[in-house]
């Protein structure tokens, strides 16, 4: 492959997934291979999975289900209702950028910027030292992730209006992110309350699933 090509796909990557990383990093509850697992699920298709440890193998299987409850529940369709009459089938995408905007804001969570900085350096090292058993697309994506500092910036609005561009970069039927960002602003105090109801929810499902998955 061309360098150029090689730079393009990393800078694809760079931006298309930013998305919902903090709340997966979170939900590993501190555990090196859990952590693996949840971070790299969408890289891992199909037998895949089976090639690497069983531990992060219930990694990869607990951010899947956690992917199902958040679809389910009622906080994910409430939030979805702001996006869909303009960006149909991918308003579930937005939804999840913003969650982890909610969750890095929540202080019952972390109770300070200090303590979510912390967290995210953390899971940065966690990690690296995993990195090179890990898929190479994630592999190639990691640095962008630890040196922009994503899981922290979510914190920020600014650093959602980019992770919503980089959603149209992905998008094959999307041409702009302006209007999602405008519905996010205007509408964030009443998506809090969506969240607010749903992360206490989604935190206790995780925790029993993953002893569940653990037990297994």
């Amino acid at each position: 492959m061309k360098i150029v090509a090689v730079q393009q796909v990393i800078f694809t990557m760079s931006t298309e997934k930013i998305m919902n990383y903090l709340a997966h990093a979170y939900l590993s509850f501190n555990d090196p291979d859990i952590l693996a697992g949840n971070m790299i699920s969408d890289f891992v298709k199909g037998k895949k999975q089976f090639e690497y440890a069983l531990r992060v193998q219930k990694g990869i299987l607990l951010h899947r289900s956690i992917d199902t409850f958040t679809d389910m529940h009622d906080a994910t369709r409430e939030l979805k209702s702001y996006f869909s009459p303009h960006y149909r089938l991918y308003a579930g995408a937005f939804v999840d950028i913003v969650y982890d905007y909610f969750l890095a804001n929540d202080s019952m969570e972390f109770e300070t910027g200090d303590a979510l900085r912390k967290f995210a350096s953390n899971t940065y090292s966690s990690l690296e030292k995993e990195l090179d058993l890990l898929p190479l697309l994630f592999q190639s994506m990691f640095p962008f992730m630890k040196e922009q500092n994503w899981l922290y910036n979510y914190r920020y609005k600014t650093f959602i209006q980019r992770s919503f561009k980089g959603l149209v970069q992905r998008a094959a039927y999307l041409s702009e992110s302006e209007v999602a960002f405008e519905i996010f602003d205007k509408h964030s105090q009443q998506m809090r309350s969506s969240y607010d109801k749903f992360i206490p929810e989604l935190k206790n499902f995780a925790i029993h699933k993953l002893q569940e998955l653990l037990n297994a």
